[in-house]
């Protein structure tokens, strides 16, 4: 499946007629959910920067990067694995390595395998970057996971210490559930060991650990039906194990008016940065590229995914978090224009820094892959 890429200044014109429909002829074996009409003259960014579409992938969602530069793309509702390969933009292939999984939203690359979260499994695809065109059976992996599909979908990473991290969300608006709901796990991917690293989360669909400090950072999203602007969305930060960061009693260090009557939200794991509420913050990634200016370095670049419950739509954009010494973060946007109005034509999903320093964000609902660079 070639693909041309098509190049888009931060403020160019709209799309070419060519442009927009190769990607739509190339998606149309995909439904037609996913012959969106991108707007990337939309797309506002800081002066110096350009967008591009990098390839169409229907319902992107998590990615994560094999040693050969291959992009692994997750999805949801599609129940596929994508790889995206080819540094030639004119010759971009992108294939469809596994099919039939449930919400495989999450991915991860390590030792040459591809490691896929597919609701309460963990599938591995041995060596798999060389065997694209014959990609091997899914394995599973040893795990105990809960089946719930409410907050099923689970991003996954490979922390520095060779573990793999994997959140399981509250079944659940708000709700009181043990272990393992409501945290981030962490497991031997040989044996299927696994213990609870941090709880009190009531779901979080992106992490990263700090390049330098090696802390574990991660977005969570905030309860629904308490009006438009509470609780927040929060960008949090775990240095050690077992903090608890107070899902369901307390919301953003309030209590909740359902669980929280008579709770003490000062003993739980404060938040680095509130985000506003449903703005849906999901991927994230430090920037360690050289690509972008140098303030641009170990900081965070987040997908907003967007509301689906505010009376005013909000988020559907990328942002960035600068983080201060005392551990907390200022976040901003960075990339907007997806929303227009009510509507939205796209939705970020996740970001990934590539080997030159450009970002690439997943788009689930214009079913793209974008990347970001500075001149």
């Amino acid at each position: 499946m070639p693909y041309r890429q098509t190049r888009t200044a931060a403020r160019p014109g709209p799309w070419s007629l060519a442009a927009l429909a190769l990607c739509c002829a190339m998606l149309a074996g995909f439904g037609p959910a996913y012959c969106a009409r991108p707007d990337l003259a939309s797309i506002r960014l800081p002066p110096g920067f350009a967008i591009e579409v990098y390839a169409p992938v229907p319902g992107a969602r998590s990615m994560a990067r094999g040693a050969k530069g291959t992009v692994f793309v997750g999805t949801r509702d599609e129940g596929k694995v994508y790889a995206v390969s080819g540094p030639d933009p004119a010759h971009r292939t992108v294939r469809v390595i596994a099919s039939g999984l449930t919400e495989p939203n999450g991915v991860a690359f390590k030792d040459g395998d591809l490691y896929v979260a597919a609701l309460d499994k963990i599938y591995r695809l041995r060596d798999i970057e060389s065997r694209l065109d014959n990609p091997p059976k899914p394995e599973s992996v040893p795990v105990r996971l809960p089946s719930d599909r409410h907050h099923g979908w689970k991003y996954i990473a490979f922390g520095p210490d060779g573990r793999l991290y994997v959140p399981v969300g509250a079944p659940c608006n708000i709700c009181p559930r043990k272990d393992p709901y409501a945290a981030i796990l962490r497991l031997d991917a040989a044996t299927g060991g696994q213990e609870v690293f941090a709880r009190g989360i009531r779901n979080t669909v992106g992490f990263d650990w700090h390049p330098e400090t090696r802390e574990l950072w991660f977005t969570e999203n905030g309860r629904d039906r308490l009006g438009d602007d509470v609780p927040p969305d929060s960008l949090n930060r775990a240095p050690a194990p077992g903090l608890d960061f107070g899902f369901p009693f307390c919301n953003a260090g309030t209590p909740d008016p359902e669980y929280g009557q008579g709770a003490d939200c000062s003993r739980y794991a404060k938040n680095a940065a509130h985000i506003q509420a449903h703005s849906a913050a999901l991927g994230m990634k430090f920037y360690t590229g050289a690509m972008f200016p140098r303030e641009y370095r170990n900081r965070i670049f987040l997908a907003e995914h967007g509301s689906w419950n505010r009376s005013s739509p909000v988020g559907y954009q990328v942002s960035t978090a600068t983080l201060a010494p005392d551990g907390t973060a200022r976040v901003e946007p960075f990339a907007t224009g997806w929303l227009k109005g009510r509507s939205a034509w796209g939705r970020p999903v996740d970001v990934l820094v590539m080997p030159d320093g450009a970002l690439l964000v997943s788009d689930d609902r214009a079913g793209l892959l974008y990347r970001i660079t500075y001149e």
